[in-house]
């Protein structure tokens, strides 16, 4: 009797079935080539404008500035990018606090608690918030939350403020939290599920210690998703936060250690970097000038942020995979 294994044929017998497998594969590559190729291309046309505006502003200058006036009849062109950092990172940071743990709360329920019915009937409405228009968030803030914050809890909110901004731009970024974190949830194996359950844990015990720690890669991925939706958000900033770049006064501790008050950024108007390049690109600026030269330098800050972020979703997400 032979020992000798024989391999199953697994290709095709038909030459024509293999040259139309061949162009899928072929289609699929160039689909991959040109996403690919966007991005370098995005990238090259930030950078050779950026090093054209920083052949004629320092980058100490342009990183540790703390005024921003690109417009020349404004008094002198200033292009610190502090007081757009500061904005940005507050909005940033403020949405993050409302979405990220109403996202997951709510994934959580979808994925452990609720019923099938429920399910199909609140995965869809709560994902429509995801379709509705940027500028109504935006309106519906500056003309609802802002007098009901002010007539409430903060009486010194100023008619445009990053409070009622961010809120906005937390609830629109719900969503995205909620979505894919209860993917990545509904993806664990039931079969843990059964092994908590086999040990004597609850429900809430399997659903935050088993199932939870088990989707964290995916958790993680909706989380910077979700901040770098914030931090590109621009409609909703314009509206309800305002269009002029302040820098919140520095106050020190007891200890002499500087320090920005929450407050003095909140509930005040302010200017993030996306709204600073829409507001540039508003104007009558021609090509060439140092304004819109900053415009490229502003855009490539923005796509070097989001990049590292990226790298660190895919990081940890590799990290936290679990294979099933």
């Amino acid at each position: 009797m032979s020992n000798e294994e024989v391999s199953p044929e697994l290709q095709r017998a038909s030459g024509f079935k293999r040259l139309k497998e061949s162009g899928y594969g072929g289609l699929f590559l160039l689909c991959a080539a040109v996403t690919l190729l966007t991005t370098v291309a995005i990238f090259a046309t930030l950078l050779s404008d950026s090093v054209a505006f920083f052949a004629q502003v320092p980058l100490t200058e342009f990183l540790l500035g703390t005024e921003w006036s690109p417009n020349p009849r404004g008094g002198g062109q200033l292009f610190g990018i502090v007081p757009l950092v500061i904005g940005t990172v507050t909005v940033t940071i403020t949405a993050a606090v409302i979405a990220l743990p109403i996202g997951t709360l709510t994934a959580i329920y979808l994925s452990e608690y609720a019923t099938n019915r429920a399910r199909s009937i609140l995965k869809p409405l709560l994902e429509i918030l995801a379709g509705i228009p940027t500028v109504v968030y935006g309106y519906f803030a500056l003309v609802y939350v802002t007098p009901a914050l002010k007539a409430t809890i903060f009486p010194q909110l100023g008619t445009f403020n990053a409070l009622s901004a961010s809120l906005m731009i937390g609830i629109m970024t719900i969503p995205m939290v909620s979505s894919i974190s209860e993917d990545a949830m509904s993806a664990v194996p039931d079969s843990l599920r059964q092994a908590g359950y086999g040990l004597g844990a609850t429900k809430f015990e399997v659903s935050t210690g088993v199932v939870v720690p088990a989707a964290l890669s995916g958790i993680v991925s909706s989380y910077i998703l979700a901040v770098s939706r914030a931090i590109g958000e621009t409609m909703i900033v314009v509206v309800a936060m305002g269009s002029q770049a302040n820098m919140p006064p520095i106050k020190e501790t007891l200890l002499g250690i500087p320090y920005i008050s929450p407050g003095d950024v909140l509930f005040e108007s302010g200017m993030t970097i996306t709204v600073s390049m829409v507001q540039i690109a508003g104007g009558d600026l021609t090509g060439g000038t140092i304004p819109y030269d900053a415009m490229f330098a502003l855009g490539l800050t923005l796509f070097v942020i989001t990049l590292v972020m990226n790298v660190l979703s895919d990081i940890i997400a590799e990290r936290y995979r679990e294979a099933y």
